[in-house]
This record gives structure tokens, C-alpha cells and sequence, in this order.
């Protein structure tokens, strides 16, 4: 959506042609919502954007078959090393030799998806952050094979749709997750000790902190079963770094199938 409001001709690949129409019907959905913003009071120039980046949009179910005119891919699929490598292996073989691959994954190590390709210099990470409409932020990921030139493509690009890059190497989490899990374990584990209640929690962390949310309101939101994949990757990475220990609550909480906003339960219930 992004990507095509700012003038990029976007290619949108997913599984069927059923996710495709619901995909872009999301899209039309939040463009409206944009432009009743953006255009509150020239509609017509509101109906314009909404046509024009439209237009710049098209889609397919075979991302092999459309890689041959692209400049950049990026992955946002399933959070899955061997599936992701499978991809990438797949495209590498049809892309141009100019095309830059990126991944938006948040915790997976972008090297060992470079090392799937043979373009590990033209090779990166872009993070966009929910909902990315909304969200200045990028995290643009640095391996150690990425060129210089592909690095500041990937800058250049994040700029053109409108965003605030920030840069990192490729270390577990990058900047927002690798400061933002810990954290959100670190009160479950004083939840579970006894120390305060996970509402009290929540308050401090508001009105202390100034945050828009408390730590397990955030979880509930992103999905403990996300959390719990992230927390569990990093652990076998590392598994002496205590700040990546598991939690015994979060772990039954998941085999409950309670994960948060998406299933109606998780630290909190929701009608």
C-alpha cells in the first residue's frame, strides 16, 4: 500500500486468488481511511489518490513468474527459516542480477537467508512496523556481506514511501524487538514471582513510562504464540543469556491456545 501510494509500481504476491481479493480490499479499505485525513476536505482528489495507487497495483500467485521486471522483492511471509530460504532460493534463480532481496522478518537471522541466494551483497532486511500506514519507523538490517550501494537503495527506498529509517546489524531482534522482548518477558517473570498484579503492571508501565500500552496488553496484542517463537529462537541461540529464559506461564498460556486478542484470551479476556 505504501509502496504503491508513493508512486512505486507494486506487484502483490500471496497464495490464491482469494487472499489476493481480500488483500486488496484491505488496501482499498485503508486508503479510504487515508484520504478522509489526508483529503478531508478535496474528495476528489481523495477518489483520485485512492485510483491512482490502485493503478500501481497489481497481483499474482506466482512470485517466480513476476520477479523478472522487479527491482526489490520483499518477503513478508510465514516466520520459518526453511520456508523463507526455500523462497529466496526459488526467486534467486529467476530475479535479475540487479534485484535486491529483503526480508521483513523480525527475528530471524537475515545472513542465513542471503546464504540461500547467490546475491548475498545485494541482500538486506526491511522491517516495517504495525500498522504500516501508521508507523514512521523502518529498521533497515546491514549483514555482513550487503553492499555499501545496497544498503543505501534500501535507505533511499524506505525514504521514498515516506518512512524514518533507522540502521542496525543483523543481531537478534534488531533495535525495537531485541529491547522490547526482553523487556515484556522480564514482566511476565515479576508477574510470576508475585511481585505485583499484571493490571498494576500495566499502569506503571502507562504512566511511568509513558507508554501506549503495558507490557501485557502489548503481548495480548501481538500474540503470545509470536512472542513465544521469538523468545524460544533466541533461547536456542543463546541459551545462557537469561534475558532470552523462557517463561513457564507464557509456555502454558500457549499450549491453552489462549494467544491473546486473536483468540479472545490471553494475560486479559476480551468479548
Amino acid at each position: 500500500q505504501i509502496a504503491a501510494a508513493s508512486g512505486h509500481t507494486v506487484v502483490l504476491v500471496d497464495q490464491s486468488d482469494e487472499i489476493l481479493k481480500k488483500s486488496t480490499k484491505g488496501i482499498e479499505e485503508s486508503l479510504k481511511r487515508v484520504t478522509k485525513k489526508k483529503f478531508a476536505d478535496k474528495p476528489e482528489a481523495g477518489a483520485e489518490f485512492i485510483e491512482k495507487t490502485l493503478k500501481n497495483l497489481t497481483t499474482s500467485t506466482d512470485a517466480a513468474a513476476v520477479v523478472h521486471s522487479t527491482d526489490l522483492v520483499i518477503e513478508a511471509i510465514v516466520e520459518n527459516m526453511e520456508v523463507k530460504n526455500e523462497l529466496f532460493k526459488r526467486l534467486d534463480k529467476f530475479a535479475p542480477e540487479h534485484t535486491i532481496f529483503a526480508s521483513n522478518t523480525s527475528s530471524l537471522q537475515i545472513t542465513n537467508m542471503a546464504n540461500s541466494t547467490t546475491r548475498q551483497d545485494r541482500f538486506g532486511g526491511l522491517h516495517f512496523f504495525n500498522p504500516v500506514p501508521m508507523m514512521k519507523l523502518v529498521e533497515v538490517i546491514k549483514t555482513p556481506m550487503t553492499s555499501q550501494k545496497t544498503f543505501e537503495s534500501l535507505m533511499d527506498f524506505s525514504k521514498a514511501v515516506g518512512k524514518s529509517p533507522v540502521s542496525c546489524k543483523d543481531t537478534p531482534g534488531f533495535i525495537v524487538n531485541r529491547l522490547l522482548v526482553p523487556y515484556m518477558m522480564e514482566a511476565v517473570r515479576l508477574f510470576e514471582r508475585g511481585d505485583a498484579s499484571k493490571e498494576d503492571i500495566d499502569v506503571a508501565m502507562k504512566l511511568g513510562a509513558g507508554y501506549p500500552m503495558g507490557p501485557f496488553e502489548l503481548l495480548d496484542y501481538v500474540g503470545l504464540d509470536t512472542s513465544k517463537y521469538i523468545i524460544d529462537g533466541w533461547h536456542s541461540l543463546e541459551p545462557n543469556n537469561p534475558l532470552f529464559a523462557p517463561s513457564p506461564l507464557l509456555n502454558k498460556l500457549v499450549a491453552e491456545k489462549k494467544l491473546g486478542k486473536k483468540t479472545g484470551e490471553g494475560f486479559y479476556k476480551y468479548k
